[in-house]
């Protein structure tokens, strides 16, 4: 018995349903790890950001947020307090400050709450083919870029509404 492929229109209408879908169930997710962290969301991405890059420059960190360097200070001295980061001469130019991910502690502190949605996750993609796979990886790297740009696009609106 063959799967009968549904129509396009209707197969992306139902596709922008499920990324609304998805996206609340991501956000209330994360605020879950954050509320058992005692952090705000914002906060709790922000440490995930570093923990995944590197050492960033504030200016990096808000550039990839789409938050303002303003804002972007608030987090940094949150996650200080918190032990997850800390601020550092950039060894290459004494004049810049970069946060550095306290590695160890976020991975102490983090880890254990995405241990069975990654076990879940696992399970989920083992579903699919490689060839399968490869185009749902394109499609989550491209959503991503998508939804930075569209971020940096409602924040700049935000700027000359002001």
């Amino acid at each position: 018995m063959s799967r009968a492929v549904p129509d396009r229109t209707a197969l992306l209408a139902a596709l922008v349903d499920d990324f609304r879908q998805l996206s609340a169930a991501t956000v209330m997710f994360h605020q879950s790890v954050a509320d058992r962290l005692g952090m705000n969301v914002t906060d709790h991405k922000c440490a995930d950001i570093l923990e995944r890059n590197g050492p960033l420059t504030a200016g990096e960190l808000a550039d990839r947020t789409g938050l303002t360097t303003g804002a972007i200070t608030g987090v940094i001295d949150r996650l200080e307090a918190a032990g997850l980061a800390r601020r550092a001469k950039d060894p290459a130019d004494r004049r810049r400050v970069i946060i550095e991910p306290q590695l160890k502690r976020l991975e102490r502190r983090v880890a254990p709450l995405f241990a069975s949605m990654g076990r879940a996750a696992i399970e989920l993609c083992a579903r699919y083919s490689t060839a399968e796979l490869a185009v749902i990886h394109d499609f989550t790297t491209r959503a991503c870029e998508m939804a930075l740009e569209e971020t940096h696009k409602l924040r700049a609106g935000a700027k000359g509404m002001g």
